[in-house]
């Protein structure tokens, strides 16, 4: 029971603070009420305390003049609501091209590193570091001597065996020898004479010389020198012509035809643009970054270009000369689909699209969208529902702080807290002090007996009237 009682007691004592609650919160609105509708309404007395011939207070609520305006309903009061404020841009119909760009790398059009095929010591070079070559030119020769006189003994067996097979012959012609005796002889010629074109082979690849026409590259090696076969002696690039190797994605694959212009330029020469076309394409698509590589040659005459250098391409896909195009800021992505505001007849009106090309800040209209039609790029959000009327705003009239200090905005005409809004309490603008006084008047002091000195501030409801200054 005890128990009971208390629960009780605490549900009593909450009630109560919520209705003091509520009941403060109501006065304090109607307070704040009555001081900013009525205050622009009322009139002070006449000859009674405005004058100083009676000490009788003026009406509450009221000013000794009397507002020229009402607060909540002088003419500044918010109205129902127009048109919205957008911006707008016209969709454009101009000539437009699908470019990928991508990096690549350049390579000559031959190369090849100069290795010897055989050991042997260094005993002449026959070029300077980076001199160009003609094909056959003898670049580097090595110590031959034992492969020189390799090459004479076997010079002298085969003489040797050559005439020996002709004795035999002459002698089988005549019955002297058996014919297993002229075919010993024949063997043994052809014999000799495979070790004389080995022994020559070998002497041959003591002398190189260059493949093809081109540059040299640098050295790595002197005269005297004993190198191993296989070691790198210089590198041979013909750069006549190069090659651009680039990788691009795989979705394009479908859309790269050999003969197809690449346009390329380099850091090392600023400015110039390079023209290569489109050679081949590879056999496979690369599994890891799912991209194929696409190479082009283009020509070098000067010898500008070099191997390794890096390059940016361009390569033009399609040429579209009437493209309508909008401004990127006129797209509403919503999950996989695209959306315009597109303003017909003073009303914006959402619309699908279908997009294509980006480029320059401006989107590629595919469908949806016709030249000359007007798409907001402003304001979107304030478009709550399809079909709203609107109203196009020039960007280029809106002032500084346009918008909340503008015609129509906060603080502009027609605006709250504008001309013709009641200040706050009910007075009009142009400075008077809050309490529905009007501008270059003082309201009345409670209970006294003159106005009230300039720039006191008026009472608050339900607070003692201050007594008034004596005149004079």
């Amino acid at each position: 029971m005890k128990r009971f009682l208390v629960v009780a007691v605490a549900v009593a004592a909450l009630a109560g603070l919520g209705w003091w609650g509520y009941t403060f919160n109501r006065a304090g609105s109607q307070s704040a009420l009555e001081i900013g509708g009525k205050a622009g309404e009322g009139k002070g007395s006449e000859g009674k305390g405005s004058e100083g011939k009676g000490g009788g207070a003026p009406t509450p609520g009221k000013s000794a003049e009397g507002g020229p305006g009402k607060g909540a309903e002088g003419p500044g009061a918010r109205g129902p609501r127009g048109p919205v404020g957008v911006e707008a841009a016209k969709a454009e119909q101009v000539a437009l091209a699908d470019v990928i760009s991508a990096v690549g790398n350049l390579r000559a059009n031959e190369t090849v590193v100069m290795k010897p095929e055989i050991a042997g010591r260094i005993v002449k070079i026959g070029f300077s570091d980076g001199a160009r070559v003609l094909r056959g030119a003898a670049l580097i020769e090595l110590d031959g001597s034992v492969l020189a006189a390799q090459a004479e003994q076997a010079r002298a067996e085969l003489g040797l065996a050559r005439s020996s097979f002709e004795r035999t012959e002459g002698l089988a012609k005549r019955n002297f020898v058996s014919g297993s005796a002229l075919d010993q002889a024949a063997a043994n010629l052809k014999v000799q004479e495979a070790r004389l074109a080995l022994a020559e082979a070998q002497l041959a690849k003591t002398r190189i010389t260059a493949p093809f026409s081109g540059v040299l590259g640098l050295r790595n090696m002197s005269v005297g020198d004993f190198v191993k076969d296989g070691a790198e002696l210089v590198m041979l690039e013909d750069v006549s012509s190069m090659k651009v190797d680039l990788r691009l994605p795989e979705r394009y694959l479908g859309q790269l035809k050999k003969g197809q212009v690449i346009l390329l330029s380099v850091d090392a020469y600023p400015g110039r643009e390079y023209k290569a076309i489109l050679d081949a394409l590879d056999a496979q698509v690369d599994a890891n970054g799912r991209s194929v590589l696409a190479r082009g040659r283009l020509p070098n005459a000067d010898g500008s270009l070099r191997s390794g250098m890096f390059a940016k391409a361009r390569i033009t896909l399609k040429d579209k000369p009437s493209a309508v195009v909008v401004p990127e800021e006129a797209i509403l992505p919503v999950g996989a689909d695209s959306f315009v505001f597109r303003i017909d007849g003073g009303k914006a009106l959402r619309t699908k699209v279908q997009t294509g090309i980006r480029k320059d800040g401006r989107v590629e209209i595919l469908a949806g969208v016709q030249p000359g039609d007007l798409v907001v790029t402003a304001g979107q959000l304030k478009l709550g529902r399809d079909g709203l009327e609107v109203r196009v705003i020039d960007p280029s009239r809106r002032g500084p702080g346009g918008g909340a200090g503008g015609p129509g905005g906060a603080g502009g005409p027609g605006g709250p807290g504008g001309p013709g809004a009641g200040a706050a309490g009910g007075a009009p603008s142009g400075g008077a002090p809050s309490g529905g006084a009007p501008s270059g008047g003082a309201p009345a002091a409670p209970g006294g007996g003159g106005p009230a000195p300039a720039g006191a501030a008026p009472a608050a409801p339900g607070a003692p009237a201050a007594p008034a200054r004596p005149a004079g």
